[in-house]
Formats: C-alpha cells, structure tokens, sequence
C-alpha cells in the first residue's frame, strides 16, 4: 500500500475515533458563579413602624443565590455598616473550604466596618434548598436569603418536575434594634423580648395591625404543581405551616431528597428546609385560601404565639372581574395546638431518606466512636452589685454536656491552623457529663452550669455516633441542634432518658433520613451518626438564636488525613483579622 493511501486511512481512522467520541455525552463542565453582597443599612417599613436594618444589597429578605450541584461559588461580601458581619452558607458542607463556613470566631474573624472578605467554596454532591445567613449576635434576623442549589444539566428531580418553583423563607420582625434586645438580656441575665410578627418573605400578613397591604400572595394557576422551598430562617421558633383547603407533598428536607409522603401541615425548625410539591385544584376553585405558620413551643419561657399568614390566589377566568375576585370566600387552616408533641414525633418520623441506588443512604454502619451529650439550660451566678432577672436571682444560660461556651477572641480555625492554639482553646471536651442524673426527671437543685471553650477533636475519617439528650432543668425544651461542615443520618429518637440497652436495637440504619439540623425532643434524645470527613473546625450549636447566646454551642476538631486531599487548605490571602 502506497504512503499517502496509508496516511488517508489513518487520517480517516482518526477521524471516525473523533466523531465518536464528539457523539460521546460529555460531561457538563461545572460553572463558576460569582456574587456580591453589599452589607448596608436600610429604611423598612412593617406594622406600621420604620426602622433602619442591615441588609444585603438593601434587599430584606436578601437575594436569592442559585447555582448547580458541581458549581464553584465566589461572593464578595463588604461591609459598608458599623456591625462587624460574617456570612454562613447553611447546610453547604464546605469540604476542606472550612475558612468559608462563615461562623464568626469559629471559622473567621469578623469582617469589620469599610472591609471585605471572598467566600470561595464548591458545592460538591449536594442539590436541594439551603440558605444564607448572618452568623453573628443576633443580625441574622434581616441578614437572610435562599440558597438554592440545581441538579446537575440535565438531571432530573426523582419526583414530577414542577411548573413552578417558588421561595417561602419564615422570619422574624422586630419593632426594636435586635441588638439591643440581646445585649439587655445578657446584662441583665433574663429573657429577651420576643419578636413583633413571623414573616413570610420578610412579609408579616394580615392577621396582624397595620400589616393587610404586607402580605405575600401566591398566585398559582388550576391544575399544576408547584414546588415550594420552605426555610424556617425565624430567630427562636419552630413553626406549624399549613394551607388551607390543600395537602403538601414532602420530597425533600435539608436538600436531601426523602420518600415522599403527603401531609396537611409540615412542622419546620429554625435552621431547616423543607421542599413540598403543591397540587392546585383542577378547575378555578371561586374562593383563595390563607397559607399560615405559628409556633410549636415546648419550653416555660416566653415566646410569640401569634400567626403569619400569606395568601394563596387562583387565577381567575376571564368572564370573572376585579369586583367579584373581592367578594370570594376566604378559607383559613386549622394548625395543630402550640404545644402538639405528638404531631411533630408523627412528622418526624415521616421523614426517611430516598436510599435508592441513584441517592443512597450511606448509613455509618460500624461506629469508631460514642458520645453523649446533653443539651439544655441551666444558670450562672450575677455578677457583683447587680440584680440578675434569671430564675432566683441568676443569669440564665444554656450549655452541652454542662459547658456554656465561652466564644473566644480569635478564630478556633486560624488558631489551629497555625498552631497557636494554647490560651485560645483546649481539646478536652467530655465524651460524656461529668455527672449522671434523672435527666428528664425531677431537676436537681444545682442549676449552675459551667464555662468553658473545649473542642472535641477527632481523627480524620472517625465514624461518629453521637446521642443529645435533653435535660429538664428549668423545663424540658426542644432544641434544634446544627452540626456545620457535616450532614448527618438520624438513627433513632425517644422520650425520657436515652437506654442503650434497650433503645440501641430499634435504631434504623437503613432509611434514616440525612440532615443538617435535628429537633432534639422536649424531654427525649435523640441518635445521630456521621463520617468526620471533612478537616476543620466545625461549629455546633442550637438554631434557636437565644440559646446560642447563653452558651447552647461546642466545636468539633477533625485532624487532617494523610492524604494530599483529605487536608484542610490554606487560609485564604483576604481572611479577616480580628
């Protein structure tokens, strides 16, 4: 064979293996997405009372961020206000990019006045709804938004693709400075005053004075579905949603996806998010239905049982006016009572993980290692010369396994990063109380807690099995706890006192659902398992912001591994100082 027939054949061949492999589906190259968020003040209007609040970009609630699962998140944050701030991307596990979690003199120091800092993080493995908020004194009460991660192009959801997709994020508003409402109540050791009005997307509803005209209103068309991302970003409240007349399919919690079930109301912690899809009736219903939230409480304290309500609009028909749209019947839910436990158990063991072959429930299955913690409230001694508001005199506080944390003035992670750690932390938090009592029984007398700032340190890759107990000092409570850097698979969960003799072997450890924030039960505990794969110091701590406060917050330390990529990365050239 001649040389050029051989060339042309080659040629040829290379061709043929070309277009193959351009007919090949390639993979979706990932986008890098960037944003900027302004941290200004600004003048808002709510019951009838303007006041200047810190906002991102002026916009309350704050902007929407979206991306897609693979994505690459670069967002400028730079503070034009006279509050130090910090930003954190609740639920986004930041693999070994610790330095953008975002807790303030956890993972950072503060980004101070005139300053600015760049999260840069990737969202690996993970789709759903999540959000962002302020992780410092109690400014995450108008520092909020929706995160909102996308499958991958061209993957579908595991369940009926909706016709429309639309953000509910709960809040809470505040007539007076928020801050100033923390700082009494430290100084003073009593309960904070609570909030004014829930919001739903920064909007309080008509059931309030002076709030008719700030009321979101969902306008939706017959027979389609809708999903709704739900986010409880309120300060202090677990939430009752409901609306009425329609039941909510849960398909999704803590962008994890879940074995959906149909419910007429969802219960939702702060802290949590919750995606339900919304069937609209068929044909043009000739009424609109109220969607309203109000509180589960469990404790003795004071809390806000009022409700916030939105409207749900069907798009009229042609043939019928403006004037006849007015005159529609309005129907209201019925939400459980304030104090339902039972309903919230039921829903909460509703909720199980989809644990199929496309999204598994990768279940720790063998435990390296037990912890238990109890969580709760208690009480410091007043300071000199003062008279403290807590119970007999006291300052109330709230501690994990009797530790009230004590925040320290430089960051944990910078401090163990550089190995300066000795005067900022020590490693020595108690894998369990120092003293065993009847937990959930008659409280002891001795209510003082004490203080402390410990880390629990890990090595690389430890699996974890870790039971919070609630204690019924000064009153059983619920406690949303938040675990940064990890989700985690909730295994069990009971009343009463934890019995690993008998509660152990109903563990379930094939479906259990995967979250970010879990509801310790009022009077009961509650099992979760994770893999410490993600070098760092992560933040743990509970999302009712009062609780936070009085010290209900510790810090996981998980060692670098051995290899090149299971190592935490270097701080980034614009970290804040403190």
């Amino acid at each position: 064979m001649g040389t050029a027939s051989h060339h042309l054949l080659v040629s040829m061949g290379f061709f043929v293996a070309f277009m193959a492999l351009c007919l090949l589906p390639q993979p979706v190259q990932a986008a890098t997405r960037h944003y900027h968020f302004n941290i200004k003040m600004q003048n808002v209007t709510r019951l009838c009372h303007t006041k200047s609040i810190v906002t991102v970009n002026g916009q309350f609630p704050g902007p929407r961020v979206v991306a897609r699962e693979g994505d690459r998140l670069l967002i400028k944050v730079t503070n034009h206000v006279s509050n130090n701030i910090t930003i954190h991307w609740h639920g986004i596990r930041q693999l070994r990019s610790g330095w953008a979690d975002g807790p303030a003199y956890i993972t950072q120091c503060p980004i101070q006045t005139g300053q600015s800092y760049v999260y840069n993080f990737t969202v690996v493995g993970q789709r759903g709804t999540l959000f962002w908020h302020a992780h410092i004194s109690w400014l995450r009460s108008t520092v909020y938004g929706p995160l909102i991660i996308l499958p991958k192009k061209n993957v579908p959801y595991p369940f009926e693709k909706p016709y429309k997709e639309v953000p509910i994020i709960f809040g809470e508003w505040f007539n007076a400075d928020t801050e100033a409402i923390i700082s009494q109540a430290l100084q003073t050791g009593g309960g904070p005053n609570v909030s004014d009005a829930y919001t739903i997307n920064g909007l309080p509803g008509p059931l309030y004075n002076c709030s008719a005209k700030d009321t979101f209103k969902l306008k939706v068309k017959p027979g389609k579905t809708y999903l709704l991302r739900m986010i409880n970003a309120a300060l202090n409240d677990e939430l009752f949603f409901s609306i009425a007349n329609h039941s909510l399919t849960v398909v999704d919690a803590d962008a994890i996806y879940v074995k959906p079930f149909e419910t007429d109301t969802i219960l939702i912690t702060p802290g949590q998010t919750t995606n339900v899809l919304l069937k609209t009736k068929p044909k043009f219903p000739g009424a609109t239905f109220l969607m309203t939230a109000r509180p589960y409480v469990t404790g003795q304290g004071t809390f806000d049982n009022s409700t916030v309500a939105g409207i749900l609009e069907y798009q009229a028909p042609l043939r019928h006016s403006a004037l006849s749209m007015k005159k529609l019947p309005l129907y209201k839910p019925i939400l459980p009572a304030l104090n339902d436990t039972m309903f919230a158990t039921n829903f909460s063991k509703k909720l199980r993980s989809l644990a199929t072959p496309q999204f598994p429930a990768n279940v720790p299955q063998k435990v390296d290692k037990q912890f238990f913690f109890t969580v709760g409230l208690g009480t410091h001694p007043c300071d000199k010369n003062r008279t403290c508001q807590g119970p007999n005199g006291t300052k109330f506080a709230a501690a994990v396994s009797n530790i009230s944390f004590v925040q320290p003035t430089t960051a944990l992670l910078q401090a163990h990063y550089t190995g300066q750690s000795s005067g900022v932390y020590s490693p020595d938090f108690p894998i369990s109380p120092f003293h065993w009592f009847n937990y959930t029984g008659n409280p002891p007398n001795n209510t003082m807690v004490a203080n402390g700032t410990k880390l629990m340190v890990l090595p690389f890759n430890t699996s974890v099995e870790l039971v919070l107990q609630d204690t019924s000092i000064l009153g059983a409570e619920s406690h949303p706890l938040h675990l940064h850097g990890f989700n985690f698979f909730i295994v069990g969960q009971g009343f009463g006192n934890y019995d690993p003799n008998t509660d152990l072997k109903n563990f379930n450890l094939v479906d259990p659902i995967e979250r970010n924030t879990v509801g310790v039960p009022a009077g009961g505990w509650v099992a979760i398992r994770f893999l410490a794969d993600n070098p760092g110091v992560w933040f743990m701590h509970c999302h009712l912001e009062v609780h936070t406060s009085w010290g209900l917050k510790m810090a996981w330390l998980v060692l670098d591994g051995k290899l090149p990529n299971q190592k935490l990365l270097p701080p980034p050239a614009d970290l804040p100082k403190c």
